[in-house]
């Protein structure tokens, strides 16, 4: 049996645990303790500033106190692994669905199957990277970047390894035939800094992090991954707009939960999520940070994910691309 995989006990305790959130009566009883949301990467990440706006509405409505708990690393394995481990039946991960959906593809010692071990709850909201350049770089345009990397060797920052940004980039430079330097941090807002202070020229980062900050003037926007403009930043293109014609990397902040979680206890956390998003003034807050509420049904949310899921494992297949 592989050394990273589930002992047959904890799978029994697990079981045994979740029995007693038996059918039937698991939506009247949950949540009987805490929630805890273990969000996968730092403070100040789209997951993040998620999890803590519907916090409040969030714990009213469940009657239990929320916790957000931020596990980050290793491109959200670390905070994925603890909760498809979690036998207490309140533990909800929460992240961007590249752990689902590339992770599996690119880690060749993942200790958990995280399509098999984890039921999505829903996906949050949708979300795009923005490809950021430091001001004293010169660089304004997507050409202008790539001429740039194409003439000298230069590196670019994102999030984590395997991270939105980093696959973005990636099939972004393999598409252009060119090649740059990888820098990964633990989140996004580490990364912003370093690009900020020219330590890497260019980073492929979360649109909600880098936003204020290109607003300030302290970082230039060469243009965004998704298919659309920012309601914050219209004049910045796409990268498809920008030369890359066909581009789109579009990304969504998830929940899931351990597979044995029964099917009611995921449906009623669902649809208080879906409640607490739907609020008018948080749809507008998250708004204003290029967060664009998605709140489907866990089945609607299972059918993107094994759609995403394939077409990353294409992308990670054509840039070759494989982590430890």
């Amino acid at each position: 049996m592989n050394a990273f995989r589930r002992p047959l006990a904890a799978c029994l305790v697990a079981a045994a645990a979740f029995a007693t959130l038996a059918p039937g009566h698991a939506a009247d009883t949950w949540p009987t303790k805490p929630v805890r949301l273990v969000v996968a990467f730092p403070a100040g990440a789209p997951g993040d500033i998620v999890s803590r706006l519907m916090q409040p509405a969030l714990q009213k409505a469940l009657g239990q106190p929320v916790v957000v708990d931020n596990k980050p690393g290793a491109g959200g394995n670390i905070g994925m692994q603890e909760v498809a481990r979690a036998t207490d039946g309140h533990t909800v991960l929460v992240g961007p669905d590249t752990m689902l959906t590339i992770n599996p593809h690119l880690y060749r010692k993942l200790a958990i199957r995280p399509m098999e071990d984890l039921v999505p709850v829903t996906q949050l909201a949708a979300f795009s990277q923005e490809l950021v350049c430091f001001p004293g770089a010169g660089i304004k345009t997507l050409p202008e970047l790539l001429a740039a990397a194409r003439a000298k060797p230069m590196s670019y920052a994102s999030g984590g390894p395997g991270v939105p940004g980093h696959m973005a980039m990636e099939m972004l430079l393999a598409d252009a035939g060119v090649q740059m330097q990888h820098v990964p941090y633990r989140g996004p807002s580490p990364a912003m800094q370093d690009v900020m202070g020219g330590m890497v020229p260019c980073g492929f980062l979360a649109s909600p992090t880098v936003g204020p900050i290109i607003r300030d003037g302290k970082l230039v926007a060469i243009a965004v991954s998704g298919s659309k403009r920012l309601g914050s930043q219209p004049t910045v293109p796409t990268v498809a707009q920008a030369g890359a014609k066909g581009y789109d990397a579009s990304f969504a902040e998830m929940m899931a939960m351990p597979r044995a979680t029964p099917p009611a206890v995921v449906s009623r956390l669902q649809a208080e999520v879906a409640k607490a998003l739907a609020a008018p003034e948080l749809r507008e807050r998250l708004a204003t940070m290029d967060l664009e509420v998605v709140a489907n049904t866990p089945e609607e949310a299972a059918r993107r994910l094994r759609a995403e899921h394939q077409r990353w494992g294409q992308v990670a297949a054509r840039v070759q691309l494989q982590l430890d």
